[in-house]
């Protein structure tokens, strides 16, 4: 069983939800993005999502390619990313980790190197955002021969002609994007949630996590009511500029703001239990 996997066998075992928590890793550095991802799992994130900063993020809104842009401009490398998923796992064998961004940065490498590293680094599965399913088979065999899942994207567009040809290559869970358009600029009802969730899930037994426009530990709740997970990006990443100086540089309590929202988010997600 993956560690994704099981951790959603282990949350619903617990009759709750999961929170999955995304950050950019190098931003603002390396360093400090190191300590984010290492207290993750101790501040009450159940899964990690750690972008990879790409020079067209063409999905992000303005906060996350701000992040993108801090963490380029701190070094942040492929390579320097699967290095901190390796630190990561010397400590927590547990906390599944995917890998969040775009295929270029997988088809620079290519495809059985990328994933080949990235298992060895330690990493679960992929979110790339740009790959669609008619051409996830440039990915999908070297990604199941390493163990590695790949989560697919839905939205509100994606309806019940469409979802099997997007659940065919999923694995792992279901990513519902609650919303049109770019991350961290609206979102979504409960209402409209939990019918696109209730939609999904008679099409398969897999997990399904709603991302897009979740900010607040009630938003969070909102959607543990319907929801396998509630996903969190943007507003975590605009907790880590809020903790930057005039000259960008880390303030001592950046790294503790990040955890204390993040312990916000786990409490109001945990405060929902399921049937």
């Amino acid at each position: 069983m993956s560690r994704i996997a099981k951790r959603f066998a282990d949350l619903k075992s617990a009759k709750r939800a999961g929170l999955v928590a995304y950050f950019l890793a190098g931003d603002p550095d390396i360093d400090t993005s190191y300590q984010i991802l290492k207290g993750l799992p101790a501040a009450g994130a159940d899964l990690i999502e750690l972008g990879m900063p790409f020079t067209d993020p063409m999905a992000d809104g303005p906060s996350i390619q701000l992040g993108g842009q801090r963490a380029l401009k701190a070094g942040i490398t492929v390579d320097a990313t699967f290095d901190m998923v390796r630190r990561f796992r010397k400590d927590d064998d547990a906390t599944p980790i995917l890998l969040m961004g775009y295929y270029n940065l997988v088809y620079q490498r290519g495809p059985e190197r990328f994933c080949k590293e990235a298992a060895a680094a330690g990493v679960d599965g992929f979110i790339l955002v740009d790959l669609p399913p008619e051409e996830a088979d440039e990915l999908k065999p070297f990604a199941v021969a390493n163990g590695l899942d790949t989560v697919l994207l839905t939205a509100p567009t994606t309806d019940d002609k469409r979802l099997p040809a997007v659940l065919k290559y999923s694995a792992g869970f279901v990513y519902f994007v609650s919303v049109l358009g770019i991350t961290g600029t609206k979102s979504s009802t409960e209402e409209a949630i939990r019918g696109h969730v209730e939609r999904i899930k008679r099409h398969t037994k897999l997990p399904v996590g709603v991302g897009f426009g979740i900010r607040t530990p009630e938003q969070a709740a909102a959607v543990a009511r319907h929801a396998d997970a509630a996903v969190v990006g943007t507003a975590i990443v605009e907790r880590v500029k809020a903790g930057l100086d005039d000259q960008g540089k880390a303030k001592p309590d950046l790294v503790p703001g990040v955890f204390a929202y993040i312990k916000a988010l786990a409490d109001g997600v945990r405060s929902v239990r399921k049937a």
